[in-house]
């Protein structure tokens, strides 16, 4: 039995209004609330009158009670029923909804630069997206652009045509991860002018094709997709359908900015191509330089065209830092100009960046944590950790435990923040075993595990009395399928992992309150320890989590 529905169905025989019900912040409250105040317009009423009015009129046998609670009107379902309902709905298999056909572009780690830890947010939410809109029923592709062309490659190349003045040596091994340091030291050069003018020259050199340029470009570039193929993507489980290079697309994104301008969407402005979007509001949006070199406006553009072609999605979603704000709402702007329907489909889902304790990451000016030093750290605490609980373990059973254990530190502390918010990195706190972390939440599903594992009785739905202390496990359980559908809708992975902190703790508290194995009530609790583990594990892989089964 769906009890919303349930609830929702009794609201409309009283209410021939739309119905929004609210889970209450407080378990005194019930477990469905309905605010009155849309009803004081239509039946001139104070809320609070019409909630004592509605709380006498509706009866239903799953109701225990139904109680107005000033300008709420309350609903508590009966516990038995409630737990029966909820444990055999978070046991049994889902039957998948069918859904939209969702492009969801993310990751956009360019080549020949170093991958540090800012990026990882960006790849963090990109997957957990991925994986929520898919629990939800629809179809994702997976899709990353990636930067391989213009000014940070011309640096690069600088950089390795003249690693004496930049103080380094080309390794045997690694030489992708390499490519960040020579990207800092040669930006770093740039400040003078003299060099900034050259790295200019070689940025137009290779746009025109220069042979020996170009055959730097493609080995240098092979050595940054490399890298990201063997540690950046098996680390964050990512199997894209789709690389786009924006060296793929630079050549139509020039021939569509010369087309808006044949056909009148554009204009000159001292020999370079510009959309005049004043009065949206917009300001002037440069698509094409004056030399005739792309931007990244003119490399947009031609994307959005060749990903409408390639899988004529429903929506397109752009998942990309909040300092692109202005760029996106001028890109669709112009898109909407010449090709409504498109631009429809365009969405741009902005977040806040992850910064330093000692401020903003710059991989032009050095200041980043790289992403494989992060982790190797991360690693070499996680081992500690695991050795004070095993001593005997084996190396390669402790390696593969540490790396879990760091991935979910990285993840969830990516993913633990809301997307409008800035995130500041704490690495320590964030591999902890304690507190608001992913390792924290890998700890209460070993936990659940290790007792299922022990006991030898079968779990069974209860057919006694449900006490308090159960019932608030068993509600915080059956808050997922909800849980799952608003972070559907507002594609905001926070939502999900707010959540499973939360059933966390309550799953925490009740080991503490209860001895499982042994009690009067093994059978049942059990059963409540089954469905958490079960809720945990899937809440977990919608995070990119992997679990483990010891710590």
């Amino acid at each position: 039995m769906d009890f919303k529905e349930e609830i929702i169905k009794l609201l409309k025989k009283e209410v021939k209004e739309e119905i929004n019900l609210e889970i209450p912040p407080e378990f005194n409250l019930g477990d469905y609330a309905f605010p009155c105040f849309s009803l004081a317009r239509i039946f001139k009423k104070n809320p609070n009158e019409i909630a004592l009015e509605l709380s006498k009129k509706i009866k239903a046998q799953f109701l225990e009670k139904v109680e107005a609670k000033g300008p709420y009107l309350n609903f508590f379902i009966d516990k038995k029923l409630f737990s029966e309902n909820s444990l055999k709905e978070a046991l049994k298999e889902k039957k998948q909804k069918k859904g939209k056909k969702i492009l969801v572009e993310y990751c956009h780690a360019n080549t020949h630069k170093a991958f540090h830890i800012g990026h990882t947010r960006n790849i963090c939410l990109g997957e957990s997206i991925c994986r929520i809109l898919e629990e939800n029923g629809n179809k994702v592709i997976r899709a990353n652009f990636q930067g391989d062309i213009g000014m940070h490659v011309a640096k690069t190349i600088y950089g390795l045509l003249n690693l004496n003045k930049i103080g380094l040596k080309e390794p045997k091994e690694n030489k992708g991860k390499w490519l960040g340091l020579v990207y800092a030291a040669a930006s770093n050069l740039a400040k003078d002018e003299k060099i900034a003018e050259e790295i200019n020259l070689i940025n137009q050199k290779l746009y025109a094709g220069d042979k020996k340029l170009v055959k730097i470009w493609k080995e240098s570039r092979k050595w940054s997709i490399d890298y990201f193929e063997k540690t950046v993507y098996p680390d964050f489980n990512v199997r894209f359908n789709r690389f786009y290079f924006e060296s793929e697309v630079e050549k139509d994104g020039i021939k569509i900015a010369k087309n808006l301008l044949k056909e009148n969407y554009a204009k000159l402005d001292q020999g370079a191509v510009i959309i005049d979007l004043e009065k949206y509001g917009l300001g002037i949006y440069l698509i094409l330089k004056s030399d005739e070199t792309a931007l990244y406006s003119t490399k947009d553009l031609a994307l959005a065209e060749l990903q409408e072609k390639e899988y004529k999605p429903d929506l397109i979603l752009h998942i990309v830092g909040s300092e692109q704000n202005l760029h996106f709402k001028q890109l669709f702007k112009t898109i909407e100009l010449f090709n409504k329907k498109l631009a429809e489909k365009e969405r741009h889902l902005s977040y806040e960046l992850v910064i330093l304790p000692t401020g903003k990451m710059s991989s032009r000016e050095g200041k980043v944590i790289l992403y494989d030093n992060t982790v190797n750290e991360m690693i070499e605490y996680a081992k500690k950790e695991i050795r004070k609980k095993w001593e005997k373990i084996n190396e390669k059973e402790l390696e593969k435990r540490a790396k879990k254990i760091s991935m979910a530190a990285i993840k969830y502390s990516m993913l633990s923040q809301d997307m409008k918010k800035a995130i500041v990195f704490d690495q320590e706190k964030s591999v902890s075993f304690d507190g608001d972390t992913g390792p924290y939440l890998l700890y209460s599903y070993v936990r659940a595990n290790s007792i299922l594992k022990k006991s030898k009785k079968k779990a069974k739905i209860p057919k006694k009395e449900i006490i308090e202390k159960e019932f608030l496990l068993i509600k915080k359980i059956s808050n997922f399928n909800e849980i799952l559908t608003k972070a559907g809708e507002h594609m905001n992975p926070y939502l999900i992992s707010n959540y499973l902190f939360d059933l966390a703790q309550s799953f925490n508290e009740f080991y503490h309150n209860y001895q499982v194995i042994g009690s009067e009530k093994e059978e049942f609790l059990l059963c409540i320890v089954k469905a958490f583990k079960k809720t945990i594990s899937k809440g977990l892989y919608l995070l990119g989590i992997e679990t483990i089964e010891e710590m």
